[in-house]
């Protein structure tokens, strides 16, 4: 693919917050092997991961290393300054790459979302949801939650973007919240890959309470049922008895 062989250096037009936040804008992205970089204007990180998980990204703006799973970090460790060595020399391998392809601009790919809880929800105990955005490229993206058709800034978490084998990105929104039958929640995504942004809807699907009368309608039809039943087959019963028994006359005479 041609992503794949080039991951060019981006100078991306910009993408704003649904209420005037600051500007996105990727300068550079590329992979080599395990290691992947990605920087954003004066932040950014830069992630390593082992057989298609990751373990661990460096976030370029505070400067400290993010384990994925906190028990990582009793088994190894890593150095911040191997990961900046690392990315000087992953950008001059990417400039080298972007003359080879004649600066041939790479396609943005069209994000898949979607939104569910984190767990079986029950009305009134806290839950979280979960706003995934899958085949993401290049990665940069905004993704913004509304409840009840207004922005919410509190109880929300987002993941570092995981790179996947066909060169696409991965990403988790998280808020959390708690469950009512009146509320209705929306995760809104923005990208170069969308004309306009995407908005996935989601509210609690409660079912239908059943009314005292449906149940006792049910139950007596269920009843009448079994009864004709039980009397069906006690007439097929009697009429093979019958048929045997003027059998065995017949060859009695």
């Amino acid at each position: 693919m041609r992503k794949a062989v080039i991951l060019r250096a981006f100078a991306l037009a910009a993408i704003m917050s649904p209420y005037g936040g600051e500007d996105i804008v990727a300068d550079h992205v590329g992979t080599y092997g395990t290691n992947v970089y990605q920087t954003y204007g004066t932040s950014g990180q830069f992630t390593f991961e082992f057989d298609g998980d990751e373990l661990f990204y460096v976030d370029l703006g505070k400067k400290e290393t993010v384990w994925r799973l906190p028990e990582f970090n009793n088994i190894t460790m890593f150095e911040i300054q191997s990961a900046l060595k690392n990315i000087v020399m992953s950008k001059r391998n990417l400039d080298i790459l972007i003359k080879n392809s004649n600066f041939t601009p790479a396609t943005n790919e069209i994000p898949e979302v979607a939104v569910f809880p984190k767990s079986s929800m029950v009305l009134g105990i806290p839950n979280t949801l979960i706003c995934q955005v899958d085949n993401i490229f290049p990665p940069v993206i905004n993704i913004t939650w509304f409840y009840n058709g207004h922005f919410v800034a509190e109880g929300v978490a987002e993941t570092t973007f995981y790179p996947k084998s066909d060169h696409s990105f991965l990403k988790f929104s998280y808020l959390t919240f708690l469950p009512s039958s009146e509320d209705f929640y929306d995760c809104r995504v923005e990208h170069w890959g969308l004309e306009e942004p995407l908005v996935k809807h989601w509210e609690p699907e409660i079912p239908t309470a059943t009314s005292e009368l449906t149940e006792t309608v049910v139950c007596a039809l269920g009843l009448a049922m079994g009864l004709v039943g039980i009397m069906v087959g006690t007439v097929l019963i009697l009429r093979v008895r019958c048929l045997g028994s003027a059998s065995r006359r017949r060859r009695a005479m």
